[in-house]
């Protein structure tokens, strides 16, 4: 049976295709033009409307005006795909603030699909980025990338098929991550060197890893303060197919939610389930594959403190994990039809912490000390030294749009 693409007339005259089956994608050179001219011709409150329909471009678009809102039809219905992109690093590369997205979709970008740098006061509402083929090492790294940003609002969208975080906020200030979609990518949603972050009734499915927070060395804001809450964390087994070298290629298929090295870290009230090598990890710097010849630097601390993991319900994860020493690990402890249990902790310590628990686990089947410092050579199940409580941290509140600004916006006239 053939393929069939449907052509239907768009605004101002433009030919645009509704998708029928996502392989068939015509080149619509005109459109690729017009929008590459609105987004650089666009005037700060101005709302650039994409009728439905898919469109195809052999190139990045880029902006560099602030307060502009680019607005789609809907996830399913504008479709902007990069499927014979040519040349640029992103689908979409965003270096201004005041800046909202939403309704429409970014597929198979050479890189990245959206990336904001260096941007106050971002929204992105009801986006899909996608690599159609699945899971593939040489798809984009990131789907929706915000990076050196403040006041970021990520809600209502679907990630599927990034090479390393679906969703992904780095080196950011004052997060709130909700409402999200993410499956098939090797980490799903991660907040990376990011201070002030609520992820939460996300799902998380399919993945490498859920939900990672990760704090890195060498990289100029460190980060702290991340609130996980009220997620679906489930059956996040895909095996990594992350680029050699990258982050998360150290990520273990079958991790629920991950922290490295982060600190201020809160986790409850989730759906955690699933995950063939732990619901949660734990872990530090000192256990991770991509350590670098230059060290780390004095200000760095390597080890995640205060942690509280609590209120959380935990089901058939640690079961089948991944690689060979903690298959090994698993069988030697608990047998060949027994499981890790829901949290696997690295056992790296800060020796110099002299106030407060570094991590506290409360709801848990146990806690497994792998003894990393001792190269693994004595794991144990932790008893009631990480039985503990920390303080709850503060809900992240964005702060409310500039009445000047709300105005401009709502008194602009959409363009397509």
């Amino acid at each position: 049976m053939k393929r069939i693409v449907l052509c239907v007339a768009v605004a101002a005259g433009l030919a645009g295709c509704q998708r029928q089956d996502s392989a068939a994608v015509a080149v619509d050179r005109d459109y690729q033009k017009v929008l590459i001219e609105r987004l650089l011709d666009a005037k700060p409150g101005e709302v650039i409307d994409i009728p439905a329909g898919t469109y195809a471009f052999d190139r990045s678009l880029n902006l560099r005006v602030d307060g502009v809102t680019l607005r789609g039809a809907g996830m399913d219905k504008t479709v902007l795909s990069f499927k014979g992109q040519k040349s640029g690093a992103e689908g979409l590369l965003v270096n201004a603030g005041d800046f909202t997205i939403e309704h429409l979709a970014i597929e198979d970008s050479k890189g990245d699909g959206l990336k904001v740098n260096e941007g106050e006061n971002i929204t992105i509402r009801g986006v899909r980025v996608e690599w159609t083929r699945g899971p593939h090492t040489d798809n984009g790294a990131y789907g929706l990338y915000p990076v050196q940003t403040r006041n970021v609002l990520i809600e209502d969208c679907v990630v599927i098929g990034a090479s390393d975080a679906g969703l992904y906020v780095g080196q950011s200030d004052t997060i709130v991550v909700r409402r999200n979609r993410v499956e098939r990518n090797v980490a799903g949603i991660e907040i990376e060197n990011s201070k002030n972050a609520d992820v939460y009734e996300n799902t998380a499915t399919q993945n490498t890893g859920g939900i990672l927070v990760f704090d890195m060395p060498n990289l100029p804001r460190r980060g702290h303060s991340t609130r996980v809450f009220r997620n679906k964390v489930v059956d996040n087994n895909t095996d990594n197919f992350a680029r050699k070298g990258a982050a998360v290629a150290s990520v273990p298929a079958g991790s629920g939610v991950v922290l490295n090295s982060a600190d201020k870290v809160e986790i409850f009230d989730n759906d955690i389930t699933g995950n063939k090598t732990a619901n949660v990890i734990i872990s530090s710097y000192w256990s991770t594959g991509y350590m670098n010849k230059y060290g780390i630097s004095k200000d760095y601390d390597p080890y995640p403190e205060e942690v509280y993991v609590h209120g959380n319900r935990f089901k058939e994860g640690g079961d089948s994990p991944d690689g060979l020493d903690l298959k090994a690990l698993k069988l030697a402890m608990f047998g060949l039809r027994g499981r890790l249990p829901d949290v696997l902790w690295d056992g790296y310590a800060n020796a110099k912490r002299t106030q407060g628990p570094q991590i506290c686990i409360e709801g848990a089947s146990g806690v497994l000390n792998a003894d990393g410092p001792n190269k693994y050579k004595n794991p144990s199940l932790v008893g009631d030294a990480m039985r503990c409580t920390l303080p709850a941290l503060p809900e992240i509140v964005l702060p409310a749009p500039d009445a000047a600004k709300a105005d401009a916006m709502a008194g602009a006239q959409p363009s397509a």
